[in-house]
């Protein structure tokens, strides 16, 4: 019998979509909603690491960060279990990509989207389909406010699944 590496696994998970940019560029191409025309093309991967300017802020660690052909930034992270502490840094983390975009002197037209993908092992909302799983669950967020706002929770689109 043939043993698989589990991509549950934050070990494998980092191995798989932090080292082979043509699947997380399909992972993220499958499960964004991007609008027609406007799919990644091309990853390139950043550091992993979310190192501050100033030593007395904090240090943070994702499993992959990326940008896109557009510019757009890209972080992806693979939690076992969903907690308050988790959404918090994803949000730092998210938060912290999109400001990091700037020179001094550039308008704040530039800044491109900065989205967080959580793939999640756990049941962190109530939403369930007819199958009894959660498929897509947008939120949005006021950064000057930590609550998050439902704004859509449907089935998955169809990823080509060979049925």
């Amino acid at each position: 019998m043939a043993k698989y590496l589990n991509p549950k696994v934050d070990l494998t998970f980092k191995k798989v979509f932090g080292e082979h940019p043509n699947l997380v560029k399909s992972l993220l191409n499958a499960l964004l909603p991007l609008p027609e025309g406007m799919e990644i093309v091309n990853v390139e991967y950043l550091t992993p690491e979310n190192v501050p300017e100033n030593p007395s802020k904090k240090y943070s660690i994702v499993d992959v960060r990326c940008t896109d052909n557009k510019g757009r930034g890209f972080i992806v992270e693979m939690q076992s279990y969903w907690n308050r502490e988790f959404f918090s840094r994803t949000i730092y983390n998210a938060a912290s990509m999109y400001t990091k975009q700037l020179e001094k002197g550039n308008p704040f037209e530039r800044l491109k989207e900065v989205y967080a993908l959580a793939l999640v092992n756990d049941e962190a909302f109530d939403y369930k389909d007819d199958d009894g799983y959660m498929q897509e669950f947008y939120i949005t967020m006021n950064l000057s406010n930590t609550s998050p706002k439902t704004v859509a929770a449907a089935p998955s689109r169809n990823c080509g699944s060979g049925s």
